[in-house]
């Protein structure tokens, strides 16, 4: 299985978009919705869609990043944005890469910035 492990703050808006692609790319996937005290519904929203809610108290990237490894179930975890500035839709290419090569970790950037 793969988690996708997603850090939020007030992203109830772009939850249902984030993660409907997210399954469209990665059927079967979990889908760990780290939470860092919004004040928007985004909890509520990620229920709702049928993600797993954690709760982690401290900011920060690095920490709710943390926090969802810990909590994720999948052989392979995979990070997302919620605002979507890493389209979910190269995930199994990243995946395929990850298992082909035997990598134990594989980390990208954007070249070219929108």
């Amino acid at each position: 299985m793969i988690s996708v492990v997603i850090p939020t703050m007030n992203e109830a808006e772009a939850l249902p978009e984030v993660v409907r692609r997210v399954r469209e790319a990665v059927p079967g996937c979990e889908i760990i919705i780290v939470d860092t005290r919004s004040t928007d519904g985004t909890p509520e929203k990620a229920l709702e869609l049928g993600c797993r809610v954690v709760d982690e108290p401290r900011r920060g990237y690095g920490r709710a990043y943390k926090t969802g490894f810990e909590k994720a179930r999948g052989e392979i975890v995979v990070t997302l944005d919620a605002d979507l500035t890493y389209p979910p839709e190269e995930i199994p290419r990243l995946v395929e890469r990850l298992r082909r090569e035997g990598l134990d970790f594989l980390n990208t950037y954007r070249l070219h910035r929108r």
